[in-house]
């Protein structure tokens, strides 16, 4: 594993582990996230191989911008969109519709993605730089504690780390569906603060 900084040469050397198949590793604004080219079929099968995760699993996304949203999505409704502008970039993971040509392995019940924009600048640049989306699990084994510093990582097959140092600790990101209104995980946001919303 070649562990680069958070600079626009380590950032370059994340994005090449990347379209070559390989999987990084990277701070996010809660833990160390494992990042794959979503559109990569061996790079999922690597990222789950790696992380001991059922396949049948869905795998988050995480985006650098809105635009990108695009490229995994169909329309969002006005009630989604309120949520983006509310709670973007931050620690909520929202469910979205999925377009149709989107693989397999990344959607969940009721053919949606789960996606968010980071509040890290580090993990947009790392999408920006890439031109698309990335996988967003937590960089350890399933069921393993979540990585907040480089030495914690212990996964196989990492090609490069990102190192953001080490993170405070956090709860994981939220996870709601803000058509059904269901939070599904709470995590950093409180689902009080999703209900005022609602």
């Amino acid at each position: 594993m070649r562990v680069v900084p958070p600079t626009p040469a380590g950032i370059e050397a994340a994005v090449d582990a990347l379209r070559r198949g390989g999987l990084i590793a990277y701070p996010t604004e809660t833990v160390y996230g494992l990042g794959a080219d979503p559109l990569n079929p061996r790079a999922l099968e690597r990222l789950f191989c790696a992380k001991g995760r059922d396949a049948g699993k869905a795998v988050l996304l995480i985006i650098g911008d809105i635009a990108q949203l695009d490229l995994f999505t169909g329309p969002l409704s006005a009630r989604a969109c309120s949520f983006v502008e509310r709670f973007w970039p931050g620690p909520l993971s929202l469910l979205l519709p999925a377009a149709g040509d989107v693989p397999r392995s990344l959607v969940g019940p009721e053919a949606k993605l789960c996606v968010r924009c980071p509040s890290c600048e580090t993990a947009r640049a790392l999408c920006r730089a890439f031109g698309g989306p990335l996988t967003s699990t937590s960089a350890n084994p399933a069921g393993g504690q979540p990585a907040r510093s480089v030495a914690d990582l212990t996964l196989p097959d990492l090609a490069v780390a990102v190192d953001g140092g080490t993170l405070p600790a956090s709860p994981p990101s939220t996870i709601f569906d803000p058509e059904t209104g269901r939070v599904l995980r709470e995590g950093v946001i409180p689902e009080s603060a999703l209900r005022a919303l609602l």
